[in-house]
């Protein structure tokens, strides 16, 4: 057993692996956020759910791909990603600007920054190292 806890633990350290799925992550929640066409991905009936997700794991994400990176500056990147979408929104015909989406994504950010022993074994983002 201790050997699949070590692999894990070597999987939760690679930062490269990490921060490909944060731009892979950005790149589809931007496109779903942006595109006028209907495509069958799995989504929860309400919006504020499906930004409360997207948020929690591209938090999560932001985290194991610099873990040690303060929590506020995880925090003020992924929101001002969040941002920069309703921004981009409210520009499209098809799309608005949103303070109640904003908020969902800050809601998922303070789930993703929730501390997490088993992901986050480390001291907890110190800056310092």
């Amino acid at each position: 057993m201790s050997s699949i806890a070590n692999n894990l633990q070597r999987l939760l350290r690679c930062q490269p692996f990490w921060r490909t799925g944060l731009v892979l992550s950005a790149m589809v929640i931007l496109f779903l956020a942006t595109t006028s066409e209907p495509y069958p991905v799995p989504s929860a009936s309400s919006d504020k759910i499906n930004h409360l997700l997207a948020f929690i794991q591209l938090t999560v994400v932001t985290r194991l791909a610099w873990p040690y990176l303060s929590r506020t500056w995880v925090a003020l990147g992924v929101l001002g990603f969040g941002l920069l979408i309703e921004i981009t929104q409210a520009y499209l015909p098809h799309r608005e600007f949103s303070l109640l989406d904003l908020a969902a994504d800050g809601g998922g950010i303070a789930l993703g920054l929730l501390p997490c022993r088993f992901i986050f074994n480390r001291e907890p983002y110190s800056s310092r190292r």
